[in-house]
Order: C-alpha cells, then structure tokens, then sequence
C-alpha cells in the first residue's frame, strides 16, 4: 500500500469545525488503502497568542521556554485530529516531536532536523492505524524541547516523508496550488500542473508564503515528491518534483 505524508497548516486545522472536515477527508482517503502520516501546526494563530503570553510574562523570555511554550500548539492541534478521526471509526495516534523521533540540535527557535527515529511511527502504521504528528518541532539528544522556525511543519512533514520513504508528501494550503502569480492579487493568474523544485525554491525564497523554502530543498535533496493543494476542495493541485 502506498504510504503519504499529508501537512495541514494554521488555516486548515483553526478551528473544531476546519478539524472535523479534515478528519473526514481524511477517513474518505484512508479508504483507499492508503497508509496515512499526518502533521499538523498549530490551530490559526495560535502561535501569536503564545507569544503574546510570554511577553507579558517576561520581556525577554529565555528561548528555552519559548520552545516548550510554544509546542504546545501543534500537540493540542494533533490530539484534537486524532480525536476526530476516532470518532469517525478510524484508529488513530497523535505523536509529539519527542514521540515522532525527531532529533535535532540545540538551536533554540529556529533548529535544524539532524535525524528521524522512525520506528515508533512504523509501528503504529503497521498496525493500520493513522499517526498525527504535531510538527514545528522536535528534541534535542537530552530530549530538550526544541522549534524549527516559522514554516516548520513543513519541513517535518517532508522530513518525515524522506525518512519513511513515502511516495508523496502533500502540502495542503489555502490556495489551490502553485500559481503564476498570487491570485489573491492577479484574477488571471494560472495554476500550474508540474513544477521543478528549483522552480518552487526560487518562487519560495523570493517571499511566497506557499512551502517553507528549507523544505523545499530538503525536498529536493532526498526526491520526495510534493503535491501542493487546498484544503478546502477536492480539485488536483501542483505536483512538484
């Protein structure tokens, strides 16, 4: 059975109800005889409110509590899915970063994956069940809570793809997929089918909010296939590889 990576961001998981309509996509999918990992960020802007805390907490919070603050995010989003996808008849565990076997280093804030544990995943899908990952971070070796930066679930989500060999790593957005220009901004712009990576990249590092551009060139650097698509529709998206 093939086995996909799918990455829901803030807008497809912001709230109770966007969370039960993803678990119900994802229950129609699953029937395919798909294996299914998932990985979450935090619900809408979340994140922001967390930060606001820590400020008034503390003006200059040590990065330390940042990370373990702001983790929480993604671990309430996953819970919440596995939840909802429980409910609907479907097994399901939600992982946190520790859970997932996501190891980096000791750059608190913005850290860099150095490698994934898979086994406890592999296990779980093994057993036919969905496993929701809370992305945007992972642990130290000392298993020190650490985040990956602004778009980081992305680059879980296609770390994880890599590691577990997947054969896609679908991005899921609040636009349809890659187009030639915004079309938030331009009516006309088109979407288009395929596109390479070091296109995506160039699209991504010149300031468009689509697929982190760490993510794209970890894409890249291991050949995991992207499919970037809505959240809020059916329709085929970019196919990026």
């Amino acid at each position: 059975m093939p086995l996909v990576v799918k990455k829901f961001g803030g807008s497809s998981v912001a709230t109770l109800d966007r969370i039960s309509k993803v678990a119900r996509r994802i229950v129609d999918s699953k029937k395919g005889n798909t294996r299914l990992v998932l990985v979450v960020s935090a619900m809408g802007d979340t994140t922001d409110k967390l930060l606001s805390l820590a400020s008034r907490a503390n003006p200059e919070p040590p990065k330390r509590e940042i990370d373990l603050l702001l983790s929480t995010g993604e671990i309430v989003s996953s819970a919440l899915l596995s939840m909802s996808l429980n409910s609907l008849g479907a097994e399901a565990v939600a992982f946190t970063g520790l859970q997932g076997g996501i190891i980096t280093d000791n750059v608190h804030t913005k850290a860099r994956i150095r490698k994934i544990e898979t086994d406890r995943i592999v296990e779980e899908i093994d057993k036919d069940r969905i496993v929701v990952v809370a992305g945007f971070q992972g642990v130290t070796q000392e298993n020190i809570i650490t985040t990956l930066g602004r778009g980081g679930s992305d680059l879980t989500a296609v770390a994880l793809a890599a590691a577990l060999k997947a054969d896609m790593c679908e991005i899921y957005t609040d636009v349809e997929g890659i187009y030639t220009a915004d079309p938030r901004v331009v009516p006309q712009a088109r979407k288009l089918r395929r596109i390479s990576y070091d296109e995506l990249l160039e699209i991504a590092s010149s300031g468009a909010r689509v697929v982190h551009p760490r993510a794209v060139e970890l894409a890249k650097n291991y050949e995991v296939r992207l499919h970037i698509r809505s959240s809020f529709n059916e329709k085929e998206g970019t196919i990026v590889e």
